[in-house]
């Protein structure tokens, strides 16, 4: 239930720190672990999507549209980009490709590998890219 609470009541059952509780010692980690190559091949599949659909429905009206998914698909990868590499200094870095495919990533339920890793992550945007060629596929047989 809820009570109300005066100050005086709050300040007898505070309990206060001359200092902060909360002190990170722990290095930030920002990496993400994955190499960039996936995260650019990522972003280019859904380019390649907002491609087709254009090429595919091209009209005058679609450019500015057309343009500001090309936009907003752009600034999706960059801006995480730029989070990862802003201060402080990072001490954790991505792993390399090479590095990448030997060991694999470590996820919550346990290790994966690259191959598993890499199907995970771009199997939607495959699957999107492939949805964009049976759409047009469709609609060029429709019209």
């Amino acid at each position: 239930m809820v009570q109300m609470l005066t100050r005086e009541q709050i300040a007898d059952q505070a309990i206060i720190h001359d200092a902060p509780a909360c002190i990170r010692n722990a290095p930030l980690d920002r990496s993400f672990e994955l190499p960039a190559v996936l995260y650019v091949a990522m972003a280019g599949l859904f380019l390649a999507f907002v491609g087709i659909m254009a090429a595919g429905f091209a009209h005058p009206q679609m450019i500015i549209p057309t343009v500001i998914f090309a936009l907003f698909v752009t600034a999706f990868f960059v801006v995480p980009a730029i989070w990862a590499g802003m201060g402080p200094e990072n001490p954790v870095q991505a792993k390399s490709w090479a590095r990448f495919r030997a060991e694999g990533i470590q996820t919550v339920t346990g290790r994966v590998t690259a191959g598993a890793a890499m199907a995970q992550m771009l199997i939607l945007p495959v699957l999107i890219v492939l949805w964009g060629v049976t759409a047009v596929t469709i609609a060029a047989f429709v019209s």
